[in-house]
């Protein structure tokens, strides 16, 4: 049985059950599967993964402090987040992955981060 490699079409060979050629062609078939499909769910990726970077730098610790204008000053847009976790004594957290915040008084900002 010939088989052939799922990017480029040349014949395979080697083991029985190899799908490419080449790490070329592996690299370049999962890249198009895996890219984001729109400029929509890049740019929103995008302002995510910024989000998370700024949080991080921030909040060495896994706890501390910081203004909005410290934050804004870095690029942090405050209407992306992952998720949202309320709790029971009715605090409200934005979170990015593990990274979250929650606003204090006076344009003041805890910073936390989750335990995985």
């Amino acid at each position: 049985m010939n088989k052939t490699c799922l990017e480029c079409g040349e014949k395979i060979v080697g083991r029985e059950d190899k799908k490419f050629c080449s790490d070329g062609c592996r690299n370049a078939y999962n890249n198009k599967i895996n890219k984001d499909s729109t400029n929509f769910m890049r740019n929103i990726n995008n302002k995510l993964r910024k989000n998370y970077r700024v949080l991080s730098e921030l909040n060495i610790e896994g706890k501390s402090k910081t203004t909005r204008a410290k934050l804004l000053s870095k690029g942090f847009d405050f209407e992306f987040f992952t998720n949202i976790l309320q709790t029971k004594t009715g605090n409200t957290y934005y979170f990015l992955y593990d990274q979250g915040y929650m606003f204090l008084d006076n344009d003041y900002y805890m910073l936390v981060k989750k335990d995985i």
